[in-house]
């Protein structure tokens, strides 16, 4: 181990928090310095990219999951020279469609009508494997954060995705080494569009996860935990 560990920060997909990366805060501590930023206080991803980059070192390795991951392309094209690394989990490049623009800004209504909880329950089985939904300690972890972000954290960070760009273009432009990972179950953010981004980045690493959905650093900790430390190390 070098007596450097590099900065390494871990942005959240929606609605979650830092328990998202518990598995990897604990697990990498000897080879990177993990930090979460928090992004449920910030209604646009260009916001989030400058609040990551001000909490973040110098220079860093940045790892983001589904949201998270498009924070971190915002913050490629604003701060290349400044990333070392990078790792996309369960997102994708692409700007958000219209029938997923309305089906967010009508989950938003109904939270903000009193009915989050009913919100958070019903995205259950298209962010998690079928297998998981009867795992109560889990879906209780995956709710907790969600309710610890709420109705206002949720209708900012669903505002964010709707806005978000097309990271398409850019992706040519990426020097730093690259992991690509995903859940093979993903169902939002399937492997078709994670090998589109890996094609597209010149160099990146693809790797599916099996018997996984879209929150794979909860799901398969261990798996995604042991990438990262491998990405972490690699020349």
């Amino acid at each position: 181990m070098s007596e450097r560990r590099p900065g390494l920060i871990l942005l959240p997909g929606m609605p979650l928090d830092a328990a998202l990366w518990d598995h990897q805060i604990r697990h990498l501590g000897e080879v990177a310095a993990p930090q979460v930023v928090e992004l449920s206080d910030c209604s646009s991803v260009a916001a989030m990219a400058d609040k990551a980059l001000r909490e973040a070192p110098e220079r860093f390795a940045v790892a983001g999951l589904s949201m998270g991951g498009y924070v971190a392309l915002e913050i490629l094209r604003r701060a290349p020279e400044r990333v070392e690394r990078l790792a996309l989990l369960d997102t994708n490049a692409r700007p958000d469609t219209a029938e997923a623009t309305a089906t967010r800004r009508e989950a938003v209504a109904l939270a903000r009508q009193g009915r989050y909880g009913q919100v958070i329950r019903a995205a259950l089985p298209r962010l998690i494997h079928p297998d998981r939904l009867a795992d109560e300690t889990f879906v209780r972890s995956v709710l907790a954060q969600m309710e610890r972000v709420g109705v206002d954290g949720y209708a900012r960070e669903q505002e964010a995705i709707i806005g978000r760009p097309d990271s398409r273009p850019a992706l040519a432009a990426i020097r730093c080494p690259t992991l690509v990972i995903c859940g093979r179950q993903d169902v939002l953010t399937p492997p078709t569009l994670h090998e589109e981004m890996a094609d597209a980045i010149p160099g990146a690493r693809l790797v599916p996860i099996e018997d996984c959905g879209h929150l794979s650093a909860m799901e398969q900790p261990q798996a995604v935990t042991a990438l990262l430390r491998d990405w972490l190390l690699r020349d």
